[in-house]
């Protein structure tokens, strides 16, 4: 396999087919403050548990956060069964669309899936067949009811990370506003229950959040 670096990155790691872009340089505001990416859940870090969750479906990954919190990250995905790497923002609380593009930056592949620190039910079965529907499309994006699930898809790195630049250059802020500078699929509602679970798209913003995952990890 072909080796390439990783920006930010202290280690070689094989060139990547597919990639996991892990947003989480968000604030933690409704987590009383702490960094909800790397609180315990059910006896593992938040985070961990979604690379975990993610591995089997990609070949690498690549951890969006603030520059204050890589220490901490690097310390809970520790022996991961991918090959780690960090993309720090360099301009920190510009929200999510900012986060992906520098995630997708650092990318060395064609394609990744993006997900957000905080969704500890993913499914990587459902993770390799957006990678599918995507191939030969600039993304495959769930929409399993009214909304797009865009930080649960699979982009085409370098087109996603042009069009959120592009995006935030003309001061959209919603999270969609990239799409529609890309060709993309559809997977809907009925696609993601033959393929996957409603549930991989649960996320945990809240300790009521974190209690009620955790009694249904255990279970």
């Amino acid at each position: 396999m072909i080796a390439d670096y990783f920006p930010d990155a202290d280690v070689v790691v094989p060139m990547s087919e597919r990639t996991a872009v892990v947003l989480a340089g968000g604030r933690s505001t409704r987590f009383d403050g702490d960094d909800k990416a790397v609180a315990d859940l059910a006896g593992t870090p938040m985070i961990r548990r979604v690379v975990d969750r993610t591995a089997p479906a990609v070949d690498a990954v690549v951890i969006n956060c603030r520059a204050a919190q890589r220490g901490t990250i690097e310390e809970v995905l520790d022996g991961a069964a991918v090959p780690v790497t960090f993309a720090e923002d360099d301009y920190p609380d510009e929200g999510p669309m900012a986060g992906m593009a520098t995630g997708l930056r650092a990318v060395a592949g064609e394609y990744a899936f993006v997900v957000a620190c905080d969704m500890p039910f993913v499914d990587a079965d459902f993770v390799d067949h957006l990678f599918e529907r995507a191939a030969g499309q600039d993304a495959a994006v769930p929409r399993p009811g009214q909304w797009f699930e865009t930080t649960h898809a699979v982009y085409r790195a370098s087109a996603m990370a042009d069009a959120c630049e592009a995006a935030l250059a003309d001061g959209k802020e919603r999270i969609v506003a990239p799409l529609f500078d890309l060709d993309f699929v559809v997977v809907d509602a009925e696609e993601v229950h033959e393929h996957g679970h409603p549930r991989t798209f649960e996320n945990c913003n809240t300790r009521e959040d974190f209690e009620d995952a955790a009694r249904r990890l255990r279970e």
